[in-house]
């Protein structure tokens, strides 16, 4: 899990151009929208094309995208429940 976490935080620097943030900066339990890392529905987006492009998963029901983009565990979780 501990790999997956690591890609997931390069790949989230990478999609939403956040080269001033080391993966060390997103804490991998903290929101990432909101208080958190401040991200906004763009990202939301972008996030949502990277869980299909990387890992084959699609989100159907927009609802559970909340809880799915809480955290990066939580991104995490669901892509190990969902490959």
């Amino acid at each position: 899990m501990d790999e997956l976490i690591k890609k997931l935080k390069v790949e989230i620097i990478e999609v939403l151009n956040l080269e001033d943030l080391d993966i060390d900066d997103i804490d991998t339990e903290a929101p990432l929208f909101n208080e958190g890392l401040g991200l906004d529905s763009i990202d939301a987006l972008e996030l949502i094309v990277l869980m299909e492009k990387e890992y084959g998963i699609k989100i159907e029901d927009p609802k559970k995208g909340k809880e799915i983009f809480y955290s990066v565990k939580t991104m995490s979780e669901f892509i190990t429940k969902n490959q």
